[in-house]
């Protein structure tokens, strides 16, 4: 009863006619393994740790808990309220801590080129997708020049208001 001896197979067919089988000795029928088996699910991500039912646990068992504020969440600032200015140079600068605003000649020609298209401000907002205060801005002279909206303005009036006329 040596177990390197090779035996028959139980079937002999072409394919195990000519392989050599070690003989099990004290293995009967297949036994369960009652083994126990952990299955864990991934590790929380950043979402589901921010939760509500998450952040009551935490609470509870005494853990800290770190809120930060998101400043520009849900709002469309980045857009009208971009300067084209370098916000460094203009830390650097100790003379003159103004930004530049619309110079005269350009409100101007946004006034008359939006009433010869007869449009109100509310309407070339709407025309260039942007707010009707940005309009109000820039007519009464107090926006920061933002020269993507500047050609958005022109594109929509159909005028040129940048550079030489």
């Amino acid at each position: 009863t040596d177990s390197t001896q090779p035996t028959t197979p139980p079937q002999s067919n072409s394919y195990t006619k000519n392989r050599n089988y070690p003989k099990m000795s004290g293995v009967g029928p297949l036994s369960q393994d009652w083994e126990p088996v952990v299955l864990r699910k991934k590790a929380p991500t950043s979402a589901a740790r921010k939760d509500d039912k998450a952040v009551n646990a935490a609470r509870r068992s005494g853990a800290d808990i770190e809120t930060m504020k998101k400043h520009n969440a849900a709002t469309n600032r980045a857009a009208s309220s971009s300067t084209s200015l370098n916000t460094k140079r203009l830390d650097e600068d100790t003379e003159n801590l103004a930004h530049d605003r619309v110079p005269t000649e350009l409100k101007k020609a946004i006034m008359q080129a939006r009433t010869d298209k007869k449009l109100t401000q509310a309407q070339l907002a709407q025309v260039i997708n942007e707010k009707p205060q940005v309009i109000q801005e820039y007519e009464s002279g107090k926006a920061i020049p933002n020269q993507q909206i500047i050609g958005k303005l022109e594109r929509a009036l159909g005028a040129k208001l940048r550079g030489k006329k």
